[in-house]
């Protein structure tokens, strides 16, 4: 149950990592869109497509490393390693991998 509790953090900060990126991305171009002028004019995207970077990164690290958490602890216990919460992380780093490149191809 600790890697699973392990595995939940990772995705609850990697989602929050996203939100934060697509938050500052739609804040400072409001500003933009307002005339504040920032020092550089794709501020906005750069850091928004970091943060949401950072935030898929940390979703498939996360990931990856509750699947070999749980190949260690299979050498000591049986139980079935297509829990519901590694089914639900490798769902949501797919579609996290999915839009990034998305939005890398869009915005290149």
């Amino acid at each position: 149950m600790a890697a699973d509790r392990s595995l939940m953090a990772w995705l609850r900060t990697a989602l929050s990592m996203i939100s934060f990126g697509f938050t500052i991305y739609k804040l400072l171009q409001g500003f933009e869109e307002a005339g504040t002028h920032l020092s550089h004019a794709s501020s906005p995207r750069t850091m928004g497509m970091f943060l949401t970077g950072m935030g898929t990164l940390a979703m498939v690290l996360g990931t990856v490393e509750y699947w070999y958490r749980l190949q260690d602890l299979r050498k000591q216990n049986s139980f079935a390693i297509w829990r519901p919460s590694m089914v639900m992380a490798l769902f949501m780093s797919a579609i996290g991998l999915f839009l990034f490149v998305g939005i890398i191809a869009k915005a290149l």
